[in-house]
Order: structure tokens, then sequence, then C-alpha cells
């Protein structure tokens, strides 16, 4: 046994020998060429193909075939409703860059995708066909109120973002106006320290600016994109301190500190709510299994004095 296993760890051995020798020897000059070159030139540009395969299988397919069919679908969509769909749409952050008749679009594919799916598993489990019927609706609803959730939960996280980012921000821009700077280049400044949901709009401000639009306008635009109290008000003073030739460094160390002190009072009131929202999950899952240990062994004891 021990001849038959060295002769054929020899043989292997020579066959990876001969093989990695003959790869060396034609190929060589081409592998050493081409490191050579990489150190001299750099890494070669990746091909489109490769970059488009790199990418997750939804945005290499699912995504073209949803966008495909909402385009298709939103030529014989009405335009109802539309409106309302773009301004959620932007106060959610524009996700998956949608528009409002394509979302109008694909909720229209969800309920109806729902609804059928609902119904036929019901069949297949024995239902009455009324039961089925009532189960589509519910279906269709809940595939029609899907997206209007998700972008009530986005834009909700951006505006919590923008909340809890707005007094560091307009401390980091009084500290700039008052340190001589213009608020144009105290918004720079603030682009470049911060980042966040609140920094990306002042950098789409501040490109808007470059393009020639009033500031003032810029302005109220990402507050009306926003939909933040505090963001809005503090819009407001700098385009009234603007207009009455208030000065500036006055006006944010006042919107500065209201900011501030509304944040530690939403703080405060989340602090003040938990204890009521713990004492649901208390009542049912907490408090009947403490009776349980403390009345369990009475109980049986009661029990077995009264022979039950």
């Amino acid at each position: 046994m021990a001849p038959l296993v060295l002769a054929l760890t020899g043989v292997f051995g020579s066959t990876f020998t001969i093989t990695l020798l003959l790869h060396r020897l034609l190929f060589g000059e081409s592998i050493r060429m081409s490191e050579r070159l990489t150190e001299v030139v750099g890494t070669a540009p990746v091909s489109i193909r490769q970059q488009e395969l790199s990418f997750p299988l939804f945005h290499r397919f699912i995504k073209p075939v949803v966008a495909g069919l909402a385009k298709v679908l939103v030529r014989h969509m009405p335009a109802v409703g539309a409106e309302t769909l773009e301004k959620r749409l932007t106060e959610a952050g524009r996700p998956w860059n949608l528009s409002g008749r394509e979302l109008l679009a694909i909720k229209y594919v969800l309920a109806g995708l729902n609804a059928l799916a609902l119904m036929e598993l019901w069949k297949l489990a024995g239902q009455a066909a009324l039961q089925s019927a009532v189960m589509a609706l519910v279906g269709g609803i809940a595939g029609w109120l899907l997206p209007d959730a998700v972008l009530s939960s986005k834009a909700r996280q951006r505006r919590e973002q923008v909340e809890k980012s707005l007094p560091d921000v307009l401390d980091l821009i009084t500290v700039c106006v008052e340190a001589g700077l213009g608020f144009d280049a105290a918004l720079v400044k603030v682009v470049e320290k911060s980042k966040g949901v609140l920094a990306d709009e002042l950098f789409q401000v501040l490109q808007e600016i470059r393009m020639g639009k009033p500031r003032r306008e810029a302005l109220r635009e990402m507050a009306d994109r926003m939909a933040v109290e505090d963001l809005s008000n503090f819009v407001g003073s700098i385009i009234m301190a603007e207009q009455l030739g208030i000065s500036i460094g006055n006006v944010l160390r006042s919107q500065s500190k209201e900011a501030r002190q509304k944040r530690r009072q939403r703080v405060e009131e989340m602090a003040m709510k938990a204890p009521v929202k713990m004492l649901l999950p208390m009542v049912i899952f907490i408090f009947p299994a403490v009776f349980i240990v403390l009345l369990g062994p009475a109980a049986i004891q009661i029990m077995r004095a009264f022979g039950l």
C-alpha cells in the first residue's frame, strides 16, 4: 500500500511541476509585461459589461423590469393624485428616483398582484368564494397602502434627522458668520464639515445659487422640500433679516438657541411617553408571568386542601 501511495504522490508532483513550468514558459513573459504595464500606467479601465455585472440583481434585473412595466402603465394612468404623490416623494427624498405617476402605477400593480395572490391562496385552501373575494379585497387594500407607508416612514426619518442635526448646523453657521464669513461661505463650510440629509440639502441650495437662482428662493424651496417646522422658521427668519437689513449673526444665534431648546423638549417628551408605551407590553407579557410565579404555588396548595 505504501509504495502505491508514494507512486501516486510522485506522479501528482511531477504533473503539477511540469504544468507550472509550461505555464511559466508559455505565459510568463506576457504576465511580466502586464504587471510592468500596470505599474507604469495603472490598472486598466473596467469595461461597461463588468460594471453592470458588479451591480446587485435588483439593479440589473428587477428594477429595469419594474421601470419598464411602470412606463407602460403610466401612459394609461390618469394624472389625478400624481401631484400629491410628487410632493410626498420629495419629502421622502425621492427614493428610487420615481416620479408621481410611476409610483401611482406601482400602487396599482401591487394592489392587483396582492389581491390575485391572496384570492388564489384562499381558493387553494378550500375556502368559499365569498371568503376568497374578501381576502382579495384585503390584499388589494394592503398593496395599495404599502407604498404610502414606505414613503411616510422615509419622510419621518428624514424629518427626524433634520431636527436632530439642525441645532449643530446653526451653531456652525453662527460661528462662521461671526468669524467674518458671508452667509453663502458659511453654508459652504457647513457642507464641507457636516454629513447627512441637511448637509445634502444645503449643498443643493448652493448649487442652485451658483446657477443664478436667488438665495431666498433656493432656501424657501429647501424648506418646502423638507417640510420641517424648525427649518421653515429658520429660513423665514433669514429671509426676513435679509429684507429688513437685520444682522444675520443675531438671528442665527437666536434661531440656534430656539432649535436646541426645542430638541431638548422633544427628548423630554419622548422620555415622558416611554413609561406609557411600556405599559402595554408589561400588562400582556410580564404581569401574567409574574402572577403565575407568585400565585401558582398558592393556587396548587388551595386546590390540594379542598381536594380539587
